[in-house]
């Protein structure tokens, strides 16, 4: 890696913040070439692309390599991308939650439970059978012996596919894959996983289409938007400074505390679970010491239970609106880990991820068309596989600020069963390796 044209976070983030004004601006239009364009593709993806598109040609990059004038390696990371998930998408969570309707959300029925579950199993099933496929044109590409085993290494990817992070970390420690080698299974993930929600955000734009053919019954979704829109008008007021200051208070004053919590909450389960006798079980249980698990499990309590309370007036004032931004921010900081280049790095590898992803997605797509789910339920049951925690309220939103919550719920729930249905998948990826 060489260092890109700008390494300033400062920088950067100004590059950031004009990639997203231009986005908001040209969507904006009401006639013209951008007014047609916008109806193809959706302004969230334009969010996420055009920063791609900035690491893809060096002008900015996530983290780079360069030599020093006395021939040292240096190495440099951007820490906006950690700014954006610890604090921005935290505070959102809270934003967007304070005006839920909790019943509205248990209204949208099983068929969000069942779409989770779909794409867990698409995973489950998806890495097998890539090894399978993949092995019959190009056999070496899935081989590998002992702790050079492809399938140990792609048991890091079922991981962060069904949970997250954790769970990840949690399989690279059970199935004790060649640390030399993992960084090419952390260049397949984000490559195909950021592939493959650029698509969902695609599918976005066309969702009315899309639902019209799975056959969908949006009603509950819709009634959950109305009843959230019909509260934002019937509190809607003209913001004062007071109003911002309480906003940004009640957001920070949250993701502070569940920092603070966080801090003290992983640190008693690291323990917890180290005294386990079990090596599977202390495995199993390892994202209860992710301090990134229990900040958003926290925050969106905190949040929930202020969506009872008079706080949730502040939707008038425009909370959700600022939770909003603070996504925007976070889905451009995501595009900027997107090196479009690097897909054509390791094409064996990334091949194997998107036959797995192609999987997921076509058994999500067959399970829509039988139950008849929306398209919301869909996107949604994907990226709190894949995305995790990080991005599922991304998607959420894009159909509506309301939606959010729905995603973190589902997230974090992937988390508790991320490692047990990695575990699983890899038991089935080394039989299929063997075969």
């Amino acid at each position: 890696m060489t260092a890109p044209t700008f390494t300033n976070d400062a920088i950067v983030f100004g590059i950031l913040m004009l990639s997203l004004g231009f986005v908001f601006y040209t969507e904006n239009k009401t006639s013209g070439f951008w007014h047609k364009f916008y109806k193809i593709v959706p302004g969230l993806f334009m969010a996420y692309f055009i920063p791609a598109i900035f690491t893809t040609v060096g002008i900015i990059s996530p983290e780079w390599e360069t030599l020093s004038a006395a021939g040292e390696v240096v190495k440099g990371k951007s820490q906006l991308y950690y700014i954006s998930s610890r604090f921005l998408l935290p505070a959102a969570l809270v934003l967007m939650t304070l005006s839920i309707d909790l019943k509205a959300i248990f209204n949208l029925g099983s068929k969000a439970l069942i779409m989770f579950f779909t794409g867990t199993v698409g995973i489950i099933i998806g890495g097998p059978l890539a090894i399978l496929l993949i092995s019959i044109f190009s056999p070496e590409t899935v081989g590998g012996s002992d702790f050079d085993a492809v399938w140990r290494g792609l048991s890091t990817l079922a991981g962060s596919w069904i949970g997250g992070g954790a769970n990840q970390t949690a399989m690279l420690e059970i199935y004790k894959y060649n640390p030399a080698k993992y960084g090419g299974m952390v260049f397949v993930d984000i490559v195909v996983a950021n592939v493959w929600m650029a698509i969902l955000l695609i599918g976005i734009g066309k969702k009315d289409k899309i639902d019209k053919w799975l056959g969908a019954d949006t009603s509950a979704i819709e009634d959950l938007k109305e009843k959230v829109s019909l509260f934002a008008k019937k509190v809607k007021r003209n913001p004062s400074v007071t109003d911002f200051m309480i906003i940004l208070a009640i957001a920070f004053g949250t993701v502070g505390f569940g920092h603070f919590t966080a801090e003290y909450l992983s640190a008693f389960f690291s323990n917890l679970v180290a005294s386990i006798a079990s090596e599977t079980w202390r495995n199993i249980f390892t994202f209860l010491g992710s301090s990134f698990f229990w900040l958003i499990s926290i925050s969106t309590v905190i949040a929930v239970i202020l969506s009872f309370t008079k706080a949730k007036n502040y939707e008038g004032a425009g909370a959700s609106k600022i939770g909003s931004v603070f996504i925007y921010i976070l889905v451009a900081t995501i595009g900027m880990k997107m090196d479009l280049a690097m897909i054509f790095d390791n094409v064996g590898l990334i091949a194997i991820g998107l036959v797995w992803m192609s999987i997921h997605a076509g058994l999500l797509i067959v399970v829509a068309k039988l139950i008849k789910a929306p398209y919301f339920f869909l996107a949604l049951g994907s990226q709190a596989n894949v995305g995790g925690a990080a991005s599922a309220p991304i998607v959420a939103q894009a159909f509506h600020p309301s939606l959010a919550t729905v995603g973190v719920l589902l997230a974090v729930f992937g988390y508790a069963i991320g490692t047990i249905g990695a575990i699983l998948c890899t038991i089935l990826m080394e039989l299929s390796a063997t075969l």
